[in-house]
């Protein structure tokens, strides 16, 4: 076996050999001779070399010490008139020392890389299997503003103008118009909540890794693994939150399939970053070495419902984005990109698929396939009745007034100018083009004017590390977003500013400081309002829904 430690230590067993004639340095080089021989007993019980290799590097050590030692040092036969003479080289206090120091340093860092001692370890295994997770702990605090809308006056369907409405959690929509409502407008509400995101990825070849990751959370929320405390002390959920494999064929191209992260360069408020994603994208990335302008394209397929037909349509999201990313100077990195998404089969038509006969409500055995869900949305797209005709106390079964066809242009800066400070700054536009007021006409069968707007924008800069991670390190934020009512789907988006969804404007302030190593505290403030009426704009066009709300997290992350 070759290393680098080979040279040093036959050297210093010939230093040892030469010395052991020195009478004066007799009990230093036995301590010498005596280290050497440990370090050689210790590769052997390693199994890094084996016994007869020890055994003949002593063996060629003073070999190589004895031939040209008598050769220079032995004169011939002594005569009466003189004496043998014996010449010693003469190895110094301090070469030892450094000699001993570089073999025994060479060899612990060849035992930690190679994990000596470790039963079936190797660095290959290291190499391929990667685990990393996070853990936060939050108190969060929510207050509903004064002049809110009280949710009992979100009356009945047949009141609200053919029952369209953008909030219909805060509407008595329960079974017999009970007046009582599913949501809150105006309760303050504290608590307490943990997340915890505990994640593997392996690479299997260098053309395939595999990726898994667990976390709190509920299957009925898709935007958030929170998860509240005071449920006396039963225990939490575990849920799957990634499962994917990613195929490199060839340099620059990614696919992944399965349930992974978000593969769109975007901010949260067209998807919330505890959105992950299902079914299939491929991003390919066109760099060449050295170049500061890299092009990039991402295309997916991601299924939203099944296909059951008869009884119900499959649901889909298709999307395309093509970007680049930029350095212009060597502090500064530009990043952009374009990107169009469509569903498929998700807008609402009206259902006639039942019957009454007097009183008797009976249903088709397609009815309710064009419904938006509780499960699926959070608030502010606007909504109508798709059987507005059933019984006044049957609960209505809500649709979605617009198609969603959202164009996004999404761009970030970083200027790293003020080291170790960076800049950050991120900016995003989003227009549903589907938002088409006679197309809702022609598929609820209401000749009405829905209302809602399409359009909205976000702002963000940040101060401070670009990544808090170091003790002492802290980064400053601050945030601005108006977003229409139905400029994307509110199921997706971020669900902290207002509490999640869309028909929200408001500002986010924050400031994160590092504790320790991958321990922070961080605060945010977040203060927001409804745009048009939660309601409607026909039946009460000055209904408004306000909440601030205060973020106190503990991140820490390994």
């Amino acid at each position: 076996m070759k290393t680098s430690w080979w040279p040093k230590l036959t050297a210093l067993s010939l230093a040892l050999c030469a010395g052991l004639a020195h009478a004066d340095e007799r009990e230093s080089l036995e301590a010498l001779r005596q280290t050497t021989l440990g370090l050689i007993n210790a590769l052997v019980e390693k199994g890094v070399i084996s016994r007869d290799a020890a055994d003949a590097m002593v063996k060629q050590a003073q070999a190589k010490h004895a031939s040209p030692a008598q050769a220079a040092a032995t004169t011939t036969a002594p005569t009466a008139e003189a004496k043998p003479v014996q010449r010693i080289p003469y190895v110094s206090d301090a070469m030892k020392a450094q000699i001993r120091n570089e073999v025994k340093e060479e060899v612990l860092t060849q035992a930690r890389a190679e994990r000596w001692g470790v039963p079936n370890a190797s660095a290959a295994w290291t190499d391929r299997i990667k685990v990393d997770g996070d853990f936060r702990f939050r108190y969060q605090s929510d207050h509903a503003g004064s002049k809110n809308t009280p949710a009992y006056n979100y009356l009945a369907s047949e009141d609200l103008n053919d029952g369209t409405i953008r909030a219909a959690d805060f509407a008595s929509y329960l079974s017999g118009n009970s007046g009582v409502a599913t949501g809150s407008t105006t309760d303050n509400r504290n608590r307490e909540r943990i997340r915890l995101r505990l994640g593997i990825t392996a690479k299997v070849a260098d053309e395939v890794g595999v990726g898994v990751r667990l976390a709190t959370g509920s299957t009925a929320d898709r935007v958030s693994t929170n998860q509240t405390l005071g449920q006396s002390f039963n225990k939490y959920p575990l849920l799957v939150d990634r499962a994917f494999v990613r195929l490199t064929p060839v340099d620059g191209v990614d696919v992944l399939a399965g349930r992974f992260p978000n593969p769109w360069f975007s901010t949260d408020m067209v998807w919330s970053e505890n959105l992950n994603f299902e079914g299939l994208a491929t991003t390919a990335r066109w760099e060449e070495p050295e170049a500061s302008f890299v092009p990039f394209a991402t295309v997916g397929a991601f299924p939203l419902r099944e296909e059951s037909p008869p009884t119900r349509g499959g649901r889909w999201l298709y999307g395309a984005q093509a970007g680049a990313s930029w350095v212009p100077a060597e502090r500064t990195r530009l990043k952009f990109g374009v990107a169009y998404y469509q569903y498929k089969n998700l807008a609402g038509r009206q259902d006639q698929d039942y019957s009454l006969s007097g009183s008797t409500f009976s249903p088709g055995a397609t009815y309710g396939q064009y419904e938006y869900g509780a499960g699926l949305r959070q608030k502010g797209n606007t909504l109508f009745e798709t059987n507005p005709a059933s019984p006044s106390n049957l609960a209505p079964v809500w649709g979605l007034a617009y198609q969603f066809k959202p164009l996004v242009l999404t761009a970030s800066a970083e200027f790293t100018h003020f080291s170790p400070y960076s800049l950050l700054l991120s900016a995003e536009f989003v227009k549903n083009t589907g938002f088409d007021k006679a197309d809702f006409q022609r598929r609820s069968g209401l000749n009405l004017d829905p209302g809602g707007k399409d359009k909205g924008y976000q702002l963000k800069a940040a101060f401070g590390a670009a990544e808090v991670r170091e003790p002492g390190q802290w980064q400053g934020v601050v945030s601005y977003r108006y977003l229409g009512s139905d400029a994307v789907l509110d199921a997706f988006n971020d669900s902290d500013l207002g509490l999640g969804g869309t028909n929200v404007q408001g500002y986010t302030i924050g400031f994160t400081y590092g504790l320790f190593r991958n321990t922070s505290l961080g605060m945010r403030y977040l203060s927001s309002r409804t745009i048009d009426s939660p309601i409607n704009d026909q039946f009460e066009p000055n209904a408004q829904y306000r909440v601030n709300s205060l973020q106190v997290d503990l991140n820490v992350r390994f």
